[in-house]
């Protein structure tokens, strides 16, 4: 169950990041684009790619694996 809470935050931080890159090359977000501007679901996107970052960086820090 762990891996799979990692591996589907995993995946969300990286469309955040995607959708970041977009926002700051292209000036398009497609969230916002996909779903509609600051809509419930896009709110639901935007939260749980956040929560999603959050349990990243909860993971790699009480991880014993170190990357550095």
């Amino acid at each position: 169950m762990k891996k799979y809470v990692k591996l589907i935050s995993y995946l969300l931080v990286i469309i955040g990041a995607l959708n970041w890159g977009f926002i700051g090359i292209f000036n398009l977000d497609l969230v916002a684009k996909l779903l509609g501007d600051m809509t419930i679901w896009s709110r639901a996107v935007y939260t749980l790619v956040g929560i999603s970052a959050l349990v990243s960086l909860f993971t790699m820090a009480t991880s014993d694996d170190t990357c550095i």
